[in-house]
């Protein structure tokens, strides 16, 4: 059987140990088809599954990522969707076509690759037609490594289940990658973004994607700063990447009838919030769990449309993961990615 190079760790938490290893390639049969993978794209979420599990039945050794572009190489005789030589892109949630999501009220669906399915971060894989995409044609394959969770995330919310619209008002939080690709995604829709940034530089920066408003949160209450800068009307859209207790920030943020999108977890899972604007305001709170296969391919024909470069802040060699972890920590103006 051949071999294929990959990171892996036999442990999570602090004695994680992550170490390129070897694995064996299975054959393709049936509706399997064969990628070599290209670019991987990291995210948040890595890390939390790294250091704690998620609480997640993970597989041992454990490969990590869940955001890849790579090259189908072969295919099976079954496959219908795919040939040799086609660009793909993975999909965050394997089992998620379209419609309504898998799982039940007892126990909500969270089967993903990098947690519940082994990760990307492997040379090669073996795996469903099913689980992948078609890249965009005008991006390289670094960038089409961004989309699957960071930018399906931005998509799902403000497209999919936001239905933006031109002249909306969209608050985005921090300069992160699900917070450029809404800025971008919002933009490419005519609205008008406001977004938010304890950094002058990395404002700056936003300010040259097309960023309407900035909103420096070490110069006085960013809630106070969005109200004079929208008469008092607040935001229709709310992204909401923090987490935690911040989601009280967003409530007083949102507009009249307007829509929180919850994302973010950095500040804790267990988020909370005043019960007044929620009623007085009547807001739309949504969480975003990523999005289904079906978002993923209108956002992958919208690139193309559109022109969208996603913001790649480093590129590292397939060897330097710690240093591109490091990074990660570090708070990246867009997204950090592996590339093979």
């Amino acid at each position: 059987m051949q071999t294929t190079r990959q990171w892996q760790t036999e442990a999570i938490g602090p004695e994680a140990d992550l170490k390129i290893g070897e694995a064996g390639i299975p054959e393709v049969s049936g509706t399997m088809v064969r990628v070599r993978t290209q670019a991987v794209s990291l995210n948040f979420r890595d890390r939390l599954v790294l250091e704690s599990g998620m609480g997640l039945r993970l597989q041992f050794p454990f490969v990590p990522a869940s955001d890849m572009a790579g090259v189908v190489e072969a295919v099976g005789p079954d496959v219908t969707r795919f040939k040799p030589g086609d660009r793909v892109i993975s999909t965050f949630s394997p089992d998620w076509i379209e419609g309504r999501g898998p799982g039940t009220a007892r126990t909500p669906h969270y089967q993903t690759r990098g947690g519940f399915y082994p990760g990307v971060l492997s040379e090669h894989t073996v795996l469903s037609e099913q689980w992948f995409t078609l890249a965009p044609a005008t991006l390289d394959a670094a960038e089409a490594s961004t989309l699957p969770c960071a930018g399906l995330t931005a998509w799902f919310a403000l497209i999919e289940c936001g239905r933006l619209k031109a002249g909306d008002k969209v608050l985005v939080q921090g300069t992160g990658g699900v917070a450029l690709f809404g800025l971008q995604i919002a933009k490419a829709h005519g609205a008008e973004v406001f977004i938010t940034s304890g950094s002058t530089e990395k404002l700056e920066r936003a300010s040259a994607l097309g960023a309407d408003h900035l909103i420096n949160r070490h110069e006085g209450d960013w809630v106070e700063q969005l109200y004079h800068l929208t008469g008092d009307y607040g935001a229709d859209h709310v992204l909401e990447i923090v987490g935690g207790p911040h989601l009280g920030q967003a409530l007083k943020a949102v507009a009249v009838n307007g829509r929180i999108s919850v994302i973010g977890v950095f500040e804790g899972f267990d988020v909370s919030g005043p019960a007044a604007p929620l009623l007085l305001k009547a807001p739309i709170v949504q969480g975003i769990s990523v999005g289904h296969r079906r978002a993923l391919e209108d956002l992958v024909r919208a690139v193309d449309r559109t022109g969208l470069k996603p913001v790649i802040d480093k590129r590292y060699a397939f060897e330097e993961l710690p240093q591109a972890f490091d990074h990660l920590y570090r708070g990246p103006f867009g997204k950090v990615v592996i590339e093979f």
